[in-house]
């Protein structure tokens, strides 16, 4: 395959540097995300992209209700920056659960076009705080949240990717999410989860998406939950990556769609969604690689 290709770096340019264009694989997904998941790409030097995710209301709820557009909405706010094309940092905030989140992502392996490094590794720690105030205080007669510790949830992804020619690339990224306090105390604190997930280029500037998130335990909690599953239309135009898609999935951070998605495609537990990404570039990029 090609190390660049037309249409697939001028938004790229902001996302993993301007490495060796020789040797290294470039665009092996659009942006930092696919739908819900994270990519093994990372911003490029001096790069501050500002996110925004956007979840409608679930399409069985009916008529009455737009199919879910009049619904309740979740909405998530993004600033993510890299120095070095390599290293990331974010900070985000999320209405479900009232949730602030930060994140660190580290690319460590690239892969290379003319052999040697055949796949992508890409390093991610988040945490996730929430703000939330407790309901039954009153009739509990203690606050759930009273230790700061109580409000804490993590996630740590390995993400491994493979760009197999100009149209297709695959990743997994298998996770632990672990939880500081479970919604009731014969719940597991830590949840295995095994993300797959692809994109298949249609046109210069536009992918097919899919991801899906694989619990191999699913009595860690009490409540029924499901699988994660999206499938969207990627459009890339000039600095903006705009992404549409449907999903069962109400929250927007991995220690909610991926442990507690509870509606599912089979009974119309589907929403639309899009993301919206800007990138800037703050200073001037330095032409090297690693």
């Amino acid at each position: 395959m090609d190390a660049q290709k037309p249409g697939d770096t001028d938004l790229l340019s902001s996302v993993g540097g301007l490495e060796d264009k020789n040797s290294l694989t470039s665009a092996t997904f659009k942006g930092t995300r696919i739908i819900n998941f994270h990519t093994v790409e990372v911003a490029g030097r001096r790069t501050l992209d500002f996110r925004i995710a956007h979840r409608f209301g679930s399409f069985n709820s009916g008529w009455y209700n737009f199919f879910g557009i009049d619904g309740g909405a979740s909405i998530r706010l993004g600033l993510e920056y890299s120095h070095d094309g390599r290293f990331q940092v974010g900070i985000g905030r999320t209405s479900v659960g009232k949730m602030m989140d930060g994140f660190l992502k580290y690319r460590l392996l690239r892969q290379h076009d003319n052999g040697g490094m055949p796949i992508s590794v890409t390093l991610l720690t988040n945490g996730f705080y929430t703000i939330l105030k407790d309901p039954n205080v009153a009739a509990n007669g203690f606050d759930r949240y009273q230790k700061t510790s109580n409000r804490l949830s993590f996630a740590h992804q390995i993400i491994i990717a493979r760009k197999f020619s100009d149209k297709l690339s695959l990743q997994l990224s298998p996770t632990l999410i672990h939880y500081n306090q479970t919604e009731v105390t014969s719940d597991k604190n830590d949840v295995f989860v095994l993300g797959v997930a692809g994109r298949y280029k249609i046109s210069k500037r536009s992918a097919i998406t899919v991801e899906y998130g694989y619990r191999p335990t699913t009595n860690y909690s009490q409540t029924k939950y499901f699988n994660t599953l999206g499938i969207g239309y990627e459009l890339e135009t000039g600095g903006h990556v705009f992404q549409m898609f449907l999903t069962n999935s109400f929250g927007l951070l991995e220690s909610q769609f991926l442990t507690r998605t509870d509606t599912q495609w089979k009974n119309g537990g589907i929403r639309l969604g899009f993301n919206v990404s800007r990138a800037f570039t703050l200073g001037a990029k330095k032409a090297a690689g690693y």
